[in-house]
């Protein structure tokens, strides 16, 4: 396979992709505010809103990021245009790696997995874990994750120069329609529950939004493709641990014996007040609101490994500590956050 080029995780603006099921040519554009449904289960789902395509670079909040109108300047010395060219890169490093949209996010979670991929990775795991894609039963909500999911492979194939993608979906009734309905499609398409869901000839196989429901033919499928030849696996958003399954001995094992096997190659996980992110092969970043930069990110903290609900209550008592306003939303994040420790070590047990 060939490598990618791809060198950061730094993300430029794309044209966008329009869902099958609306007329509008707008890009998808949602807010970072949210939290995740583990911890919050009656976070709503933003509304789109539509933003013209750019070539400029974008930042944080997936908010498309206003700058001031360039004015004319004076002359400037070489010494003082190479100062001010420093001070720019500078003010860039906390949050330009974060993608400015939906769709940016997924075509930079293809890259980081077509870098994990070629270095010789395995199993892989891709989280886009925001509301627009965890509350399913929306009208059009199923529509738009489809498309988003073959955007994914579509970037994963150009990236890697495979000719042999195999995309396996929940059920043989979506695999079956998308295939009639994406004829172009130049990767292949099977079920969870398929005789047969994977060729020897695939090379890369990819599972889109595995649910725990199918748990059984998920760890199937990995234990076949670990055998000779052993095929690359990635899960991308899989639904395997839901709030309703608890914290019994079956959740317990799960993430100790077979989600542990996976690397998260690509986590954004948005939080009351800033986000955790993480982009092959770059760490785990934690991130607050920039109080002096609406739609902007300070880099809080940056970790080896996934950050659990205590170190992300420490991160930010430690940000508000350094903060002059007093309680604020940094506040409800960390008392959210505690809540949930009692919750999180249990299934980490």
């Amino acid at each position: 396979m060939a490598s990618s080029s791809i060198a950061s995780c730094c993300f430029y603006s794309n044209s966008p992709l329009t869902p099958s099921n609306s007329a509008s040519t707008s890009t998808t554009h949602f807010a970072l505010s949210f939290s995740h449904t583990i911890f919050d289960g009656s976070t709503n789902i933003s509304s789109l809103k539509k933003a013209p395509w750019s070539s400029s670079r974008t930042y944080a909040k997936f908010d498309k990021f206003q700058g001031d109108n360039l004015e004319e300047t004076p002359n400037t010395s070489p010494v003082e245009t190479q100062e001010q060219a420093v001070q720019e890169e500078q003010q860039e490093e906390d949050d330009s790696c974060l993608p400015s949209d939906l769709e940016g996010a997924v075509r930079q979670s293809s890259q980081a997995s077509s870098l994990f991929v070629s270095a010789g990775g395995m199993r892989a795991i891709v989280e886009l874990l925001i509301p627009q894609l965890q509350f399913l039963d929306d009208e059009g909500a199923q529509a738009e994750l489809w498309e988003l999911s073959r955007l994914f492979v579509d970037t994963l194939i150009e990236e890697t120069g495979s000719q042999r993608v195999k995309a396996i979906f929940p059920d043989a009734g979506a695999a079956a329609l998308l295939k009639y309905r994406w004829k172009d499609a130049a990767f292949g398409f099977s079920s969870l529950s398929d005789r047969k869901p994977v060729e020897k000839e695939d090379e890369i196989i990819v599972m889109v939004v595995p649910d725990y429901q199918m748990l059984g033919y998920v760890e199937k499928i990995a234990s076949d493709l670990s055998d000779d030849p052993p095929r690359p696996l990635i899960m991308w958003n899989p639904r395997l641990i839901s709030e309703d399954v608890g914290v019994g001995i079956n959740v317990r094992n799960l993430r100790r014996y077979f989600l542990s096997t996976f690397t998260p190659v690509y986590s954004m996980r948005p939080l009351p007040s800033g986000a955790v992110f993480r982009c092959y092969p770059g760490l785990w970043k934690v991130f607050y609101d920039d109080k002096d930069r609406p739609n902007r990110y300070l880099l809080a903290k940056e970790l080896v490994s996934r950050p659990n609900a205590e170190d992300l209550e420490i991160i930010f008592g430690e940000v508000e500590g350094k903060s002059d306003e007093g309680p604020s939303l940094f506040s409800q994040a960390a008392s959210i956050f505690s809540s949930l420790n009692r919750f999180m070590k249990a299934i980490s047990k």
